[in-house]
């Protein structure tokens, strides 16, 4: 049977050329935009994908082609948009799906990445490139159930670890960037935090979680009004960001309360500095530079109360919070002071003076170093029983007394070991007396000179006898210790003859 002509109308046929020369034109910028592409300049492979895609926008491979090139300039978004526009031009297109499954990968949706590469098996069973990338998105999901476990531990090593091991996988996922950022803020490694974060700001100036990580550093550093405007700036982003409105709250509350103790203390109200600070102090167990300063505050209005072991607690906290807090060093050693603990004063003051070496500071250590030789001699105030700051009449009433108790007479009918005893405190008495009752010794005494080194006393050759008759009017002989007729055993008058 002879073939029947068909009359092809002029409009149509004229619509197909049309098409024909459309479709020829696209392959054209294509085969162009795979040329650059070829040559790594992704820009230009870009413009002429996105050309053949203006010209034929039915055509699922000018799309895949051009996810590709973003995805070469880790412009991952747009590239997913791509991927997404090839496959539900062509469901078959497997490297449309290979290629929206990567972008996922890279913009941290391990899930949904899992269901495109599963959808190139369905398509291509032996294809190992998706086989390895279903297994990175296994890795991918198992590192984030790790960081989430570490985070609510307050594990925050372990999710830096597991974030950046997510991230090597992740590149452009914003929120393992972000998590990762605030864990480095709350090590207090504020540097690495900010520079996460700004970042995320130079590509994106309102992400609210970049802004919320820049408040969060500046109000760990102690910068707490500017820290402020951060958490505020991240709230008009997005109003329902909770983090950002606990730290706003917990800012301003602290700042507050530490305003309320400094002037409670300039008011010379110690009490209530005490207390404010010891309120403030609750408030964020997380900002380690402001509560460093808060303990030490605390410390100093202790002290002013006398609570000097407290206060020394105190500040061992601020130094454990920050261990080059000068100022609590100060405070410490100066309370070690107070309570005659010379060995820690000394060794807080060696600390100041080997970060600042002042006149200031170096007369502080000298003054510990001092005190300390002088608490390893004989503690002559404390034989005599009397203040550092007796008198003369004091100091004789001392001896009088104490002489007069450890006298070995009134001793001479106890035990060997009793006796000896009381005959060694006669004699510390006796020394301490020798000291205390000469102006010269007394005076060197006091500034820290060992007497015996410097040749003024010699203690092997003194006799507490001489000092006791001289004393009592040089009688000699002549007084005694005997039992009183009208007392009980133990009990002794003392009588000139």
């Amino acid at each position: 049977m002879a073939a029947v002509d068909i009359d092809v109308p002029v409009e149509t046929e004229s619509k197909i050329r049309r098409q024909d020369d459309m479709e020829r034109q696209a392959e054209g910028f294509k085969e162009q935009g795979n040329a650059y592409y070829s040559k790594k300049d992704y820009s230009e492979a870009f413009n002429y994908y996105t050309k053949a895609i203006d010209t034929c926008p039915r055509n699922a491979s000018y799309y895949g082609n051009r996810a590709a090139t973003l995805m070469m300039l880790s412009r991952f978004r747009e590239a997913l948009e791509d991927s997404q526009q090839a496959v539900r031009l062509d469901d078959y297109f497997m490297k449309g799906h290979l290629r929206e499954g990567k972008c996922h990968l890279s913009l941290g949706n391990a899930m949904a990445a899992s269901r495109c590469f599963q959808k190139v098996l369905e398509l291509e069973p032996s294809n190992r490139e998706a086989q390895q990338e279903k297994k990175n998105a296994s890795t991918l999901l198992e590192y984030e159930r790790m960081a989430e476990f570490g985070f609510e531990k307050r594990d925050f090593r372990k999710v830096v670890y597991c974030m950046d091991r997510a991230l090597a996988l992740a590149c452009a996922c914003h929120r393992f960037k972000i998590l990762k950022a605030e864990c480095l803020a709350l090590l207090g490694r504020y540097q690495e935090a900010q520079s996460v974060a700004s970042d995320i700001l130079r590509m994106d100036s309102t992400n609210a979680d970049a802004l919320y990580v820049r408040g969060l550093c500046l109000y760990y550093e102690d910068c707490i009004d500017k820290a402020v405007q951060f958490f505020v700036q991240a709230l008009r982003m997005a109003p329902d960001h909770e983090k950002a409105r606990l730290a706003c709250r917990n800012a301003k509350a602290l700042k507050a309360k530490k305003e309320e103790g400094n002037q409670a203390f300039k008011n010379s109200n110690y009490e209530a500095a005490y207390k404010l600070y010891t309120a403030a102090l609750a408030i964020d167990p997380n900002n380690i530079k402001t509560n460093a300063k808060l303990y030490c505050n605390r410390a100093t209005a202790g002290a002013k109360l006398k609570k000097l072991n407290q206060a020394i607690e105190d500040c061992t906290s601020a130094i454990k919070l920050d261990d080059s807090y000068i100022k609590a060093y100060l405070r410490r050693a100066q309370c070690y002071m107070d309570t005659e603990q010379y060995e820690e004063a000394v060794r807080d003051y060696e600390k100041v003076y080997q970060t600042e070496k002042t006149s200031e500071h170096k007369q502080l250590l000298k003054t510990a170093q001092m005190e300390l030789k002088k608490s390893k001699r004989k503690d002559y105030y404390k034989v005599l029983g009397v203040g550092k700051n007796a008198t003369e009449d004091e100091i004789k009433k001392a001896y009088r007394k104490r002489a007069l108790m450890h006298h070995p007479d009134r001793h001479s009918g106890a035990t060997p070991e009793v006796q000896k005893e009381e005959e060694k405190k006669f004699k510390e008495v006796g020394e301490a007396f020798t000291v205390l009752s000469d102006p010269k010794k007394k005076m060197r005494y006091d500034s820290g000179h060992d007497l015996e080194d410097d040749g003024c006393f010699d203690g092997g050759d003194f006799d507490a006898n001489n000092i006791f008759r001289a004393f009592f009017g040089g009688h000699g002989g002549g007084f005694s210790f005997d039992s009183s007729p009208d007392s009980g055993p133990g009990n002794f008058f003392f009588q000139f003859g």
